[in-house]
């Protein structure tokens, strides 16, 4: 299964200003179920219809079995998809709704007149060729005995059973599933990923399929792609993505997870929470990391035994385990293990080497791209801020007018000169409305990080983001406001400025 069946070659999609898909590459193998997983927003459902022909890419190539299919209409792709909503004809049967596409279709057949001239042309199924394809695609779905049924007298699951019957009796190269199992109940979709997969297993054709559940991907995929503000964060099994996540974002979103930020103190040495633990990741000795554990990879034992102590605040049980919530000074474990320690008690904590997943940081500060204002502010990000000028020329100092006077008593007008800004992470103080701040926008990441929280912030017209770890709570899509203090606003020049 080593033949790409679709190749995405530095695909973007635009709506005006705004990019849903970011110049991405990505090919698919023959044969393979492949998820693309992540938030809404992310570009994932913009990426399967760039597929099927349903969007355009602003710029960018797809491929299809090495011919270029970037501008071909969907009619003239050898793929089918199923939707959400089913979009099944009420007014038709099980039968009816399946052969739709069957009735209507033109197959190419060459024929020879009596002086052995070969010409071809289109004709239209039989009625007997038409039977055989439903009654072939209704036995892969386990419907073959509904085909008189009113489609409205179905359960969810069934009329998703009969939207796949409908979209493989055309025999696609690929199918497309645009989170097909999002209106069934938990149940009904636990059993129709299993479905889904024997399905697979069965045609033996290429799935592509669009989630936000991680438990679907997971369960269902021999390929996961990772999206998250039209770009790929990740590609991989579901294991490496789940064991090996590439950053905080992947880790946070798949399944569970302990976040820390820690400090390589040495050769596969890592430093969080107080202690130093082994690993097995190697990086350069100083370097600002995060540190993944899984909650099932963690053991408690009798205090003092382990590689740190904690106290047991809350322990809840779910079934197959317990989970408890482990407090090592002020950074927050999160254990499941099928033995409990009661609330209260003091225990210790355990990790293997190998469990312990180490990651290059995705944010040590934020970096602007500003300009100075003939207020001697600074502006970036769409906002305004005090900042201090003196910062851009060793032994300067501002005059009575607001120029700006360099160790050798030059004089500088500094309006409108780019500058290049940097703010730290914990620089940035959130305000909980949008007007009482310097610069205002909407939350569109939290990520629990141990003993504190790392917020994105992101501006409605620009889309610059905020990166800030603050101790506090925060909601998704709240909208809010930032302040920045002048200290804390970092600058140098981008170029040279010349003296009045």
């Amino acid at each position: 299964m080593s033949e790409k069946i679709i190749e995405i070659k530095g695909v973007s999609r635009l709506y005006g200003t705004t990019v849903a898909v970011d110049n991405i590459d990505l090919y698919i193998r023959k044969g393979e179920f492949l998820t693309l997983l992540g938030p809404s927003g992310c570009g994932k459902t913009t990426t399967l219809r760039m597929i099927a022909g349903f969007e355009l890419p602003s710029s960018g190539q797809i491929l299809l079995n090495g011919q270029d299919i970037t501008h071909l209409p969907p009619y003239l792709r050898p793929v089918n998809t199923v939707f959400q909503r089913y979009a099944l004809f009420p007014h038709l049967n099980v039968y009816d709704n399946v052969a739709f596409g069957l009735k209507l279709k033109k197959v190419r057949v060459v024929e020879e007149d009596d002086r052995g001239n070969r010409y071809e042309r289109f004709v239209r199924l039989t009625r007997d060729e038409i039977d055989e394809k439903v009654e072939r695609a209704l036995m892969m779905v386990d419907l073959e005995e509904f085909e008189g049924r009113d489609v409205t007298t179905l359960s969810g699951g069934q009329q998703q059973r009969v939207a796949i019957a409908r979209a493989i009796v055309n025999e696609p190269e690929i199918l497309l599933l645009d989170e097909p199992l999002g209106a069934l109940d938990l149940k009904m979709r636990k059993e129709m990923q299993l479905e889904l997969k024997a399905m697979h297993d069965k045609l033996g054709i290429t799935f592509i399929y669009v989630t936000h559940d991680q438990e679907e991907a997971l369960t269902m995929s021999d390929t996961i792609v990772v999206m998250k503000d039209g770009t790929i964060q990740q590609i991989g099994t579901p294991k490496d993505i789940y064991n090996e996540p590439a950053n905080a974002f992947v880790a946070d979103f798949i399944g569970e997870s302990n976040i820390f930020s820690g400090t390589m103190v040495d050769k596969f040495k890592v430093r969080f929470a107080g202690a130093n633990f082994a690993c097995v990741d190697d990086f350069a000795k100083n370097e600002k990391v995060d540190v993944v554990i899984r909650p099932e990879d963690i053991y408690v034992v009798e205090e003092g035994k382990g590689a740190v102590d904690g106290r047991v605040v809350s322990s809840v049980f779910k079934g197959v385990h317990y989970e408890m919530v482990v407090m090592v000074g002020k950074n927050e474990f999160t254990v499941q293990d099928t033995q409990e320690f009661a609330v209260g008690r003091t225990g210790s904590l355990i990790v293997k080497p190998e469990d312990i997943h180490i990651m290059k940081k995705e944010f040590e500060e934020n970096v602007y791209d500003g300009m100075i204002t003939k207020r001697n502010t600074v502006r970036f990000a769409e906002g305004e801020f005090e900042c201090d000028l003196t910062q851009l020329m060793p032994g300067s100092r501002l005059d009575e007018e607001g120029y700006l006077i360099d160790a050798e008593g030059k004089k500088y007008d500094l309006t409108d000169v780019p500058v290049k800004v940097t703010v730290g992470l914990k620089d940035i103080e959130i305000i909980d409305n949008e007007t009482d701040g310097q610069a205002a926008g909407q939350i569109v990441s939290i990520i629990y990080k141990g003993d504190h929280y790392q917020v994105i912030i992101r501006t409605p017209e620009e889309e610059e983001d905020f990166v800030c770890d603050t101790e506090y709570t925060w909601n998704e899509f709240d909208r809010v406001s930032v302040k920045i203090s002048p200290e804390h606003i970092k600058m140098r020049l981008t170029g040279e400025v010349e003296p009045l």
